[in-house]
């Protein structure tokens, strides 16, 4: 068990039991009744109210309650590594927006804990990020979100050019490019669209509604017939010659069918 884990599961289990001696916390972590005294040590510097000492016994103050925000290290990193990829990734609104989330998780963290947001040693570059790949985003969210649809130009990756009015429904990420999940109206039937091919988006007043159900235009609708395409692609053989970055992103289930 990680040292931050330990403290945590040191609050919990005086807060639930409301008396331990150090020997039943060093038996109930697995850990020395040694390791057990410097945690304490430790959780009373960080101001957690512990009363006792060694040889007798630990509570919690009366009224002490958990921050309203509680994780264990590994989660704190996956939340960290999810900003970063957000901050590396997303627009400049996401950017900042997963700064702000990681500051405010830092702030209500205790101090153990509070340390793991600046040193968790996961990262996203986004040296080679080119601009376009994001720069339609925004709109695009704001659309999604208020189910409004969008009206713009279209270049496909055969240099096919088209005008498009969708139904947008939500924003895929795949490592090196975004996608939109959408109804085209333009042409009936459920398209997904790069972000960074597209040309003038205009956010339209009118709006539409998104049923829930995969019998008509809808989210589910889009997922129903990307998992059947997907399955239809795995069937298909694959060259022994080809490599991952052979195979598109926009293949099948990422389709800019016509």
């Amino acid at each position: 068990m990680r040292r931050a884990d330990r403290l945590f599961q040191i609050v919990r289990l005086l807060r639930v039991r409301g008396f331990l001696t150090g020997q039943a916390l060093a038996d109930e972590l697995g850990v020395s009744k040694r390791t057990v005294y410097r945690d304490i040590r430790d959780l009373e510097r960080s101001g957690v109210p512990i009363r006792g000492e060694a040889g007798v016994g630990y509570r919690l103050e009366r009224g002490f309650e958990l921050p309203p925000l509680t994780f264990n290290e590994a989660e704190i990193e996956a939340l960290v590594l999810g900003a970063r990829i957000a901050g590396a990734w997303g627009d400049d609104q996401l950017a900042t927006a997963a700064e702000t989330a990681l500051q405010r998780l830092e702030a209500v963290l205790p101090e153990p804990l509070r340390r793991v947001v600046a040193t968790t040693p996961l990262f996203a570059p986004d040296f080679h990020r080119r601009r376009e790949l994001v720069s339609g985003l925004p709109i695009i969210r704001e659309a999604i979100g208020g189910r409004r649809r969008l009206r713009f130009g279209y270049v496909r990756a055969d240099g096919t050019e088209s005008a498009r009015t969708v139904r947008p429904f939500a924003l895929y990420f795949w490592g090196r490019a975004w996608t939109l999940a959408s109804w085209c109206e333009t042409r009936g039937d459920y398209r997904s669209f790069r972000p960074d091919r597209m040309s003038e988006v205009v956010m339209l007043e009118s709006t539409f509604e998104d049923s829930g159900e995969s019998d008509g235009p809808s989210l589910a609708g889009f997922l129903e017939r990307t998992n059947a395409e997907r399955e239809e692609w795995w069937r298909e053989p694959v060259p022994v010659e080809a490599t991952v970055t052979e195979l598109p992103v926009d293949r099948k289930i990422a389709s800019e069918r016509g």
